[in-house]
């Protein structure tokens, strides 16, 4: 029976893969439907094979550090993971990103390594959950920023969006937290002894994580790092592709792309985000043809990311089963 099973179980796992790709590609015709094409390829030819290969580098080695913040903060929870294992579940995590639904979908590779390779699957469920709300508030933390660094030259209404953007996540995150919360109730008062104890282990390793201010300081700071940092590399793309803005707009409208592209719609987030990024960066004069170039060629970097950090998990599992 469980071998019947499995080939569906799969098969809908695979439908489900391509109906995210198809569209996101649909998004994007979209989008490629109202610009112009040529202006669209003559704005991608501009930027340099040097300069996208450093990119790329530049951003896996921010990802690198990445790994360091995940393994600081899951191990704050008793995960007790090594160096070796915490890369290859945060690499295989960014190659899952590739094939799971929005730009969290990662999380569940990452997940299936960490729970199989620590001797505490609790401490590693919550220390991820940590770490994911860190990298929120990372990004909140930005769009605060661009929201304080133009006060003058960011128009009102764009303004008053962004600042409803921001409660809006705030309501999310505090909703979300409620309603864990009421789930973990239910749970724990209708639940069998043993699903109790594996909640009561979890609830000890969330306490262990919050227990550690420090960390969870570290934690947020290093993300703000690594956001910036893509940011930053997003804006250079842009400049290859003839675009050219101030580094408090991008402050202020990559981050709320990122959070749009949280949305479990396309592959990854593809389409949504550059969608996002548009709107956002229109009423700034940018034109919306070299908006998607850069965030296309941006998708390249991230793709190119995903299959580089795969290669290495793979590698990293054969090492560590040899």
């Amino acid at each position: 029976m469980k071998g019947a099973h499995e080939p569906t179980g799969k098969s809908f796992r695979w439908l489900l893969s391509s109906l995210r790709w198809i569209l996101a590609a649909a998004v994007l015709a979209i989008l490629f439907h109202f610009i112009p094409f040529d202006v669209l390829r003559t704005a991608i030819a501009k930027v340099p094979p040097a300069r996208f290969a450093i990119i790329l580098l530049l951003y896996l080695c921010a990802h690198g550090i990445g790994v360091l913040k995940w393994r600081m903060v899951v191990n704050s929870a008793g995960a007790q993971l090594d160096l070796r294992t915490s890369a290859q579940c945060y690499f295989g995590g960014l190659f899952g990103t590739l094939f799971l639904p929005s730009i969290v979908g990662g999380d569940v590779v990452r997940l299936a390594v960490g729970l199989r390779n620590s001797p505490r699957p609790a401490a590693v469920l919550a220390g991820n959950l940590a770490d994911r709300f860190l990298d929120v508030a990372a990004q909140a933390g930005l769009v605060l920023l661009g929201l304080i660094l133009l006060p003058g030259s960011l128009p009102e209404a764009l303004r008053e969006r962004g600042i409803r953007y921001l409660v809006l996540l705030v309501v999310i995150v505090l909703a979300g937290i409620a309603i864990a919360y009421g789930i973990y109730r239910v749970a724990v008062a209708r639940s069998p002894w043993k699903v109790r104890r594996r909640i009561v282990k979890l609830r000890h390793a969330l306490r262990a994580v919050k227990s550690r201010p420090a960390i969870l300081i570290s934690g947020w700071l290093t993300g703000t790092l690594i956001q910036f940092t893509f940011l930053v590399l997003t804006a250079l793309l842009a400049i290859s592709c003839g675009l050219t803005l101030p580094l408090r707009v991008w402050l202020f409208a990559w981050p709320l792309a990122k959070l749009a592209a949280v949305l479990p719609l396309t592959q990854g987030g593809m389409g949504v985000r550059e969608a996002a990024l548009m709107a956002l960066l229109a009423p700034f004069g940018a034109p919306g043809a070299l908006v998607l170039a850069a965030g296309l060629v941006w998708e390249g970097i991230i793709i190119s990311g995903g299959l580089i950090a795969g290669a290495a998990a793979l590698i990293l599992r054969k090492s560590s089963s040899s």
